[in-house]
């Protein structure tokens, strides 16, 4: 939210520093994230006096220049080349001096430089209003009044608006301060608690008064607890234009665009006290009637963006006597706004529900100022008073007269909070005693009446404008923000309770392998679990009938829990990767969410995505490719790190994967990885292979709780190393070799470790050869020839029996 320091000094008279005011505002939790300069012309005219024309003649070099002498008012004057028509001698001129930048019409700068054009000597420019941001005319240099001296400075001359911004973080529960005058109420408080009086100025509408009563608009309310208070009046004769100065220098400060006085107005008003507003244009009223009321679902209503959308039957609409205007607190509708040739307005100004506003604008998908304000809650007690605050600024700037009594149905007023404040509860939340006094001081500064005070507590009455204000606690919070968070002394003493916990808990175990896969160079990423439907019709591991959907979703980009924490984290590769970030280790921690009929679960996982190079580029190491046994040494030394071993493996069906593979304790599934297929990252709009792991974070929790420490002694004696090349069947894999050879020697064998694969030339068709090592040992003693021989003979009968190998 964009704050004007200007537009404050409207509602409290005060010269504090802007950073001193940001300060205070962050300390008030009015967090100030930022600070801009605004400026009515782009560099504020800095460097462009005014000159007086003392000579004009022909160039000599160029027909349609001229070279002129410019007194700029210090005595010495400078000859200046100019291309103007109608540059001529005696005229009183803007002149960009040497070094002063301008700016073009996309405000690039370009600076005024001492330089030769067609061989003349050239010390400055004399400006055309395009030129200096004041206009867009370019026919001529401006002619200015005679009267004004040289050397004065077009600053000051043309009244440059020159702001400070604050960009301002506004919490959601800070309705009250989405305006001007809401956040000069806090500024007001926290001035009063640092011994600074200041009075808050509220605009008056004293002078308001009804001139005639020529157009008569009947407003009838039908859904009265959707609407509880609806104010409207109209105004005749308005002449719709352009605002003046004043007015548009207001709302670019703020970052609105101006688009004609009479909607700039109800924008002022919006922004200067927090009440959205909206003009029709009255003509187009047809029976001079203003029905509040829901509609049939499905009637066709056409916005301003010029967007036909169908409404709900909850949706509340502002009518007339035959069709919908506007959407109630959301948007206008295109056919009855105001236009160019309006001359009648019909002006409101009402509250809405804010529950109603809000699924009426997530389901149109719309988010305007006006629904943002009625969304948390505006101050239903200043909904007239601000309906007639901009009745009388449109007729400052528009002309017209008021045609109209106030309309104002507000049929069950509404009733401030009642909160008695005890000292106790302050001083034991706070942890610090703050004197009475004080207390009260700070309530009395944020409007909030005491009505009563005991030796117990305080009995208040809460402004309606606060509406976040309904508690005991939500009042020691305003108390404690105005005192001052850094006013609390800090305590020396620390109190912890230490509990007994399990070496297994979840975020002990998850720090362990958080540890170990940034070791191994991954970055650990936390993506959204909020994602859209479309990613289930990317695979048929998952169905669309197992979403759990959002009720009242921001956007359909973002309307299902995910199932798959694939997609999530391929967005953040696609992210990385669009940014020139190629090479990429990421693993999360996070849950998935599942329906099955009228049963919700949730499971949670860690995932690794891995692409690219596996080392950054160097001179001296050799390009290679993360690859699928990269992936699978990875998990494998997660899982020997949790104690987790004698897993079974069998390729994944999961079609998510082009090639995969899937581990198992028994039927206890546990991982699943491999190269995600190219469907899917082609969707993602990846261009380059991507590795997947896909973990079941409960099933390994349940595994390593379960698991038993063993130990044993350290080998006294050593160990012996042989080597076996085998002639094998193609599909023979290694897993089975080392599952044989395990089985056929218990004792001795350590180890069995494949060090060489060959395929090709030389061997028979269907067949491979594996170079195998086995690392035998016996703990008892040092093992002898013999011992060893029988050893490795057993092995090969085993390896021939079973899998018709052959030595090489």
């Amino acid at each position: 939210m964009k704050i004007s320091y200007n537009w404050l000094k409207q509602f409290i008279n005060t010269d504090l520093e802007t950073e001193k005011a940001g300060e205070l505002l962050t300390d008030l939790g009015l967090e100030v994230e930022g600070i801009e300069t605004y400026e009515s012309v782009k560099g504020g005219l800095k460097g462009v006096v005014v000159g007086h024309v003392l000579e004009c003649e022909k160039h000599p070099n160029a027909d349609r220049l001229s070279i002129t002498h410019v007194d700029l008012g210090n005595g010495e004057p400078v000859q200046i080349v100019c291309g103007a028509p109608n540059v001529a001698k005696g005229q009183k001129v803007p002149v960009a001096t040497v070094g002063t930048t301008l700016y073009d019409k996309e405000g690039n700068p370009w600076e005024i430089k001492k330089g030769k054009i067609r061989g003349e000597v050239s010390m400055g420019m004399i400006c055309a209003e395009d030129e200096l941001g004041l206009g867009e005319s370019h026919d001529g240099i401006m002619v200015l009044d005679e009267a004004i001296a040289p050397g004065t400075a077009c600053a000051e001359l043309f009244k440059i608006e020159n702001d400070q911004v604050f960009e301002i973080g506004l919490t959601p529960n800070r309705a009250d301060a989405m305006s001007h005058f809401g956040v000069a109420r806090d500024l007001r408080a926290g001035l009063l608690q640092q011994g600074t009086q200041m009075e808050l100025i509220t605009p008056s509408v004293s002078s308001f008064h009804v001139d005639n009563r020529t157009l008569r608009i009947d407003v009838d309310v039908q859904d009265k607890k959707l609407c509880p208070r609806y104010c409207g009046l109209t105004i005749s004769g308005v002449k719709v234009a352009e605002s003046p100065d004043w007015l548009k220098n207001r709302l670019e400060a703020i970052g609105i665009a101006p688009k004609n006085n009479v909607v700039d107005i109800t924008n002022y008003v919006l922004h200067e006290l927090g009440q959205p507003l909206h003009a029709f244009d009255a003509v187009k009223i047809e029976g001079n009637k203003i029905e509040v009321k829901t509609l049939e679902k499905g009637t066709k209503f056409t916005t301003l963006d010029e967007v036909e959308r169908e409404l709900s039957e909850d949706d509340l609409m502002i009518c007339d006597a035959n069709k919908p205007l506007c959407i109630a607190g959301v948007f206008g509708g295109l056919s009855s706004g105001v236009t160019e040739t309006t001359t009648q307005v019909f002006l409101e100004s009402a509250y809405f529900d804010p529950v109603s506003v809000r699924k009426t604008a997530k389901r149109h998908g719309l988010n305007t100022d006006a629904s943002f304000r009625f969304e948390r809650g505006i101050d239903i007690n200043i909904t007239k008073y601000a309906l007639l605050r901009a009745a009388l600024l449109i007729k400052e700037v528009a002309g017209g007269v008021i045609s109209s009594d106030p309309e104002d149905i507000y049929p069950v007023k509404f009733e401030d909070f009642q909160v008695f404040l005890t000292f106790e509860k302050i001083h034991s939340l706070i942890g610090q005693e703050i004197p009475t006094e004080t207390i009260k001081s700070i309530l009395t500064s944020l409007e909030i009446k005491i009505n009563n005070v005991t030796e117990t507590g305080i009995g208040l009455t809460i402004p309606s404008y606060r509406v976040d204000v309904q508690r005991e606690v939500d009042v020691i919070e305003e108390i404690l923000r105005v005192y001052g968070y850094n006013n609390i002394e800090s305590t020396h003493k620390f109190n912890v309770s230490v509990a007994p916990t399990s070496r297994f808990e979840d975020h002990k175990v998850s720090n362990v392998v958080g540890d170990l896969l940034a070791a191994e160079g991954f970055y650990e990423i936390m993506a959204n679990s909020l994602t859209t439907p479309k990613y289930t019709q990317l695979t048929e591991t998952l169905n669309e009938e197992h979403d759990v959907k959002i009720l009242n979703p921001l956007s359909n980009e973002l309307s299902v829990m995910r199932q798959s924490m694939l997609f999530s984290g391929l967005e953040a590769l696609s992210y990385n990767i669009n940014r020139r970030n190629a090479n990429l280790r990421f693993f999360e921690f996070g849950k998935t969410y599942h329906q099955y009929g009228e049963k919700r679960e949730e499971h949670k996982h860690l995932t690794l995505l891995i692409t690219g190079e596996r080392f950054a580029e160097n001179w001296n190491v050799t390009s290679e490719p993360t690859d699928f046994f990269y992936l699978k040494g990875t998990i494998e030394r997660l899982l020997q790190r949790l104690g987790i071993q004698g897993l079974k493996s069998k390729p994944s069906k999961e079609d998510i994967f082009s090639e995969g593979l899937s581990y198992t304790a028994g039927k206890i599934p546990v991982v699943s990885f491999g190269l995600v297929n190219r469907k899917v990252l082609k969707a993602m709009d990846i261009k380059q292979p991507v590795l997947f792991a896909d973990l079941n974070w409960d099933n390994i929790l349940m595994l390593i709780s379960k698991k038993q420490i063993q130990f044993r002694e350290i080998p006294k004696f050593p160990e012996v190393r042989r080597d076996l090349a085998l002639l094998l069947d193609e599909k023979t894999g290694f897993d089975e070799l080392h599952s044989a050879a395990m089985q056929s020697e218990k004792k001795l064998l350590q180890e069995v470790n494949l060090f060489d694969v060959y395929q090709g030339k030389n061997l028979p068709e269907g067949k491979k050869s594996y170079a195998l090592s086995f690392i035998l040992r016996d703990d008892q003693k040092t093992l002898t020839d013999k011992q060893i021989d029988k050893v490795m003979q057993k092995l090969q009968k085993t390896f021939e029996k079973q899998f018709e190998a052959t030595l090489r």
